[in-house]
């Protein structure tokens, strides 16, 4: 059987040429050099951002529970009397006020603390006093350390993501200005030889 009209097949195949990004002749070095950047902070981003969120959250935590065990051990909570009466004059929302008080062991102490308007001379009241039977505000809590760690947590993240986006931000800029410069530097090698054509 003839085979004068197959095809030849002796050959090697050709080859295929794949496009992309690598390939592309107009391709310079400094975008692949962004195409590189730019992943390097995504991953940088990726890692980093937990990180640095759960890091900052903890470090806030556990230096508020410190202030909470701290001020639990240093403060107590007594019930106090009031020894006058708090006017009502429908401005504030709280009024000092004199209170009399009774330690454990005996000891009668007077202070000044916040109370409701127009609450009546007699009247008991809770108050927090530290160890000297000074009144002093109420201890901080875990929950407070919980939304301080958080909060912090969450500002450590946005400052992250903010510093990452000003950073690719700030090398694309500086790139795009090394392209126009090169391209001004061709076009002024290449415009002499374009204007020469049309001369002729």
């Amino acid at each position: 059987m003839s085979t004068s009209g197959s095809p030849n097949t002796s050959g090697p195949p050709p080859r295929k040429h794949h496009g992309g990004a690598r390939s592309n002749p107009l391709r310079r070095p400094s975008d692949r050099f962004e195409s590189w950047f730019r992943r390097f902070l995504m991953i940088v981003l990726v890692v980093g951002l937990p990180l640095a969120a759960i890091g900052a959250g903890l470090t806030a935590y556990e230096s508020t529970m410190r202030t909470v065990h701290a001020q639990n051990a240093q403060r107590h909570e007594v019930t106090a009397r009031l020894t006058s009466s708090v006017a009502d004059d429908g401005e504030a929302t709280r009024q000092p006020a004199q209170v009399r008080w009774a330690e454990e062991n005996g000891t009668v102490r007077t202070g000044t603390t916040l109370v409701k308007p127009g609450t009546p001379q007699g009247a008991t009241v809770r108050i927090w006093v530290d160890r000297d039977g000074t009144v002093t505000d109420r201890p901080v809590t875990a929950a407070t350390a919980w939304s301080n760690g958080c909060f912090l947590g969450g500002m450590a993240a946005i400052g992250m993501f903010i510093g990452v986006y000003a950073v690719r931000a700030g090398v694309g800029l500086a790139l795009d200005r090394r392209r126009y410069a090169q391209w001004d530097a061709e076009w002024d090698l290449l415009e002499p030889r374009w204007s020469e054509r049309f001369r002729h």
